[in-house]
């Protein structure tokens, strides 16, 4: 992989993962500082501002992630943040990035897994609205106005990349989120079920529809009949493209 330069504020209660995520971002050209907990990243973000991406971890003694997140984005409104998240917190992560998170990481993770988000969130970061013209900037300033909270600036930027290329899951995956954190959950579902038709192996948007369809039904407990009713309409729609 090739050096990149950022720095990297890596915020965890556990030392084995702090050391883990520092060694894996070290050995791609990042500068790592760690936190032990919410207030020494609050503090660590208040004496240096150079930071290009925070690496949080959701449950902390004392201030948890999520309250952090809260903090970071009142002092740095513009900061990206990835969470860490230990298994079975997808949806709280979904929450965070309602807060203004960036991007999430589920623990266990590797070390190129580490070393691909946060290059990832970086280059964002720096992207100049300028010059866009290919299929992969579109997308990259889309995620970068999302995380501005400009999203119906990440919306154009979507569309724009599906009107050079209308064959990739991404940009309906990537519209999908905005909508689901706007509320509009069968909106973002059609998106997931797009992104499905593009590519029925991608991942991501196969999760979030899985995620926000059980949530729904949880929430719902709907009764015999409307079970009935709901399981007709659903194979009504498995036999039909969705429409986006």
């Amino acid at each position: 992989m090739e050096s990149i330069s950022g720095k990297v504020l890596v915020v965890d209660d556990d030392k084995s993962i702090r050391v883990t995520i520092s060694q894996a971002l070290e050995s791609a050209g990042f500068t790592v500082v760690t936190a032990v907990d919410g207030q020494h990243a609050l503090d660590k973000l208040a004496e240096e501002t150079d930071y290009d991406v925070v690496l949080l971890d959701m449950k902390m003694p004392g201030l948890d992630g999520m309250e952090v997140l809260r903090k970071i984005k009142e002092m740095k409104p513009l900061m990206p943040v990835i969470m860490v998240t230990g298994y079975g917190t997808v949806e709280t992560a979904v929450e965070a990035m309602k807060l203004g998170a960036v991007d999430f990481i589920q623990k266990p993770f590797s070390p190129e897994e580490i070393r691909s988000i946060v290059k990832r969130v970086v280059e964002r970061k720096k992207l100049e609205e300028g010059g866009l013209y290919s299929f992969e900037h579109f997308v990259e300033y889309a995620k970068k106005a999302a995380v501005q909270r400009d999203l119906d600036k990440a919306m154009e930027h979507l569309k724009n990349a599906l009107r050079v290329d209308p064959t990739k899951p991404e940009p309906f995956y990537l519209m999908g989120v905005i909508l689901e954190v706007q509320g509009k959950v069968d909106m973002a579902q059609r998106m997931y079920r797009a992104a499905l038709v593009m590519d029925p192996s991608y991942r991501p948007a196969l999760d979030n529809l899985n995620r926000t369809v059980e949530y729904a039904r949880r929430r719902e407990r709907p009764d015999l009949d409307s079970l009935v009713q709901h399981t007709d309409k659903a194979e009504a729609t498995a036999e039909t493209k969705p429409v986006v």
